[in-house]
């Protein structure tokens, strides 16, 4: 199934913002846009160093640059696209606080 990506313009925004971000994250969007998932392990599948967040949470979080920068976003699978939504995009020191409060798991605010 293909991906309907929501709040594509996060991704912009913070690449407009954090120029060393650009390359690493227009390739991730190349990437989604000819993705063809069918499950959550495909995502994994496609971006090795994906995340599946456990608790219920249908998230998953994607390394970006060598890890260099973090993207939570939540899925849900329908009956022909998957919905892709950017919950947060940050640095990794900033993904590591939100992982002292266990904020990874909420966390929208986009």
């Amino acid at each position: 199934m293909k991906v309907h990506l929501i709040k594509k313009e996060t991704i912009e925004a913070f690449a407009r913002l954090n120029t060393q971000s650009r390359t690493a994250l227009e390739e991730w969007l190349a990437k989604v846009k000819s993705a063809d998932w069918e499950k959550p392990a495909d995502m994994q599948t496609a971006f090795g160093t994906a995340d599946l967040l456990r608790k219920g949470s249908a998230r998953i979080v994607f390394d970006i640059a060598g890890n260099h920068y973090r993207m939570i976003c939540k899925y849900g699978f329908g009956d022909k696209q998957i919905h892709l939504f950017v919950c947060w995009l940050g640095t990794h020191a900033a993904y590591d606080k939100l992982c002292d409060g266990n904020k990874q798991y909420t966390i929208s605010i986009y």
